[in-house]
């Protein structure tokens, strides 16, 4: 089986895997960075990341579910680390969101973050977190942009626990597509700029697609694509 022919397949199982998980209830992000967005009270989302490397091949699946709780919070579950070629290291990593301010009329709001990474496979570290804290401000054109802080544990990202920026902008144009980019700083696995666009299909489906490029490295191929599919199950 070659990989286009494992992506297709993976894919297919691993939305099986994430609607069958979406009762057991990750958070929404722009590509990779959160974003300022709370699901409400009851509403469950789910999606499925795809990073390709058209370079080296390599492939990478991460479902997610992500619901909301109430009070400005969601909660959910990422599947990390499965990705062709290589070993498996697939990772469940309970996420948490939590908004505790929003000032809607001025167009500011504060969100504090916290994701554990718990190894089920092939594991290099017991377990890891992720710890952010980020500023989002909308303007009345409704462009939004984040920044933001982050601090992860040593084996989640690199070798060392880092800490950084975590930047984003999104600006809609028309209800159903917006350009936007993120960005983490850092040399690690998570160190990418992405810019990309998102195209609202319908109430329920929403496609995303971007270039992750490496902070560093990228004429070596530290670079690839970024697809996503994510769905509003209520």
């Amino acid at each position: 089986m070659n990989v286009f022919s494992r992506i297709v397949v993976g894919a297919l199982v691993l939305i099986y895997l994430v609607l069958c998980c979406a009762l057991a209830s990750a958070q929404e992000t722009v590509f990779n960075v959160p974003s300022g967005d709370v699901l409400d009270r009851g509403k469950i989302y789910g999606e499925l990341d795809l990073p390709y490397n058209p370079g080296t091949s390599g492939a990478g699946f991460t479902p997610r579910v992500v619901a909301g709780i109430g009070h400005d919070i969601e909660i959910g579950l990422n599947i990390n680390g499965i990705a062709v070629p290589g070993s498996l290291q697939t990772t469940p990593t309970p996420t948490l969101k939590w908004r505790p301010y929003n000032d809607a009329r001025r167009g500011w709001a504060l969100f504090v973050g916290d994701d554990l990474f718990i190894p089920a496979q092939n594991r290099t570290y017991d377990i890891g977190n992720y710890l952010y804290l980020e500023l989002t401000k909308t303007w009345k054109t409704k462009t939004r942009a984040t920044v933001g802080a982050y601090h992860f544990t040593p084996g989640v990202v690199a070798t060392r626990q880092g800490a950084g920026g975590q930047f984003a902008i999104e600006q809609p144009f028309g209800p159903r597509i917006t350009l936007a980019a993120d960005w983490y700083t850092g040399n690690d696995a998570l160190g990418y700029a992405a810019p990309g666009i998102i195209v609202k299909i319908n109430s329920k489906l929403t496609a995303y697609g971007s270039y992750e490029i490496g902070n560093r490295g990228v004429s070596t191929g530290h670079s690839q694509f970024l697809f996503e599919l994510g769905w509003n199950l209520n």
